[in-house]
């Protein structure tokens, strides 16, 4: 009997929330009316690898900054990069935005010289972010990756961000 009270009085003052960063649909009129911060970590072919900034400008516009860096003995490598996105439509549990990226990556040992043959990258294509739980988001893009050797390859990447106002 206990049970079933505490299950009554969950269901009729409990109410649904929308997370942060999740923004109304475009039809209904409506946008995002604050800024919008995210810490986490972003892995991709076109726009870095490592820890990331990202900020959501009211409306549909934000923008991502990303780098990291690992040195072992004498092997340093290193990535930064950054990416714009533009929504494209949004609901209450999840967005889709178009995305620009571009990045620039580093190896090398004693010599000091970058051995990557295609350092520098750009990307374009589309993404979608998610919630995964309390303030955290995961996104995934898909981008025509142009490597700077000239080759074209569609790549994916990743991330996961925790959003804050």
């Amino acid at each position: 009997m206990r049970i079933a009270l505490v299950v009554l009085l969950l269901a009729a003052f409990c109410r649904p929330l929308q997370a942060q960063v999740m923004l109304p649909d475009k039809a209904a009129g409506a946008g995002l009316r604050e800024n919008v911060f995210g810490l986490g970590f972003t892995a991709g072919f076109a726009g870095g690898i490592g820890l990331s900034f990202r900020h959501h400008f009211p409306g549909s516009f934000s923008w991502q900054a990303t780098g990291g860096v690992i040195k072992v003995d004498e092997k340093l490598m290193y990535s930064v990069g950054g990416d714009l996105q533009l929504d494209l439509a949004r609901g209450g549990a999840s967005r889709f935005f178009a995305a620009l990226s571009a990045g620039y990556y580093y190896s090398a040992a004693k010599a000091h010289e970058n051995t990557m043959a295609a350092p520098g990258r750009a990307g374009i294509g589309v993404g979608g972010e998610i919630p995964l739980g309390g303030e955290f988001h995961g996104t995934g893009e898909l981008l025509f990756t142009w490597f700077s050797d000239g080759t074209v390859l569609p790549l994916p990447q990743a991330s996961i961000h925790y959003y804050f106002h």
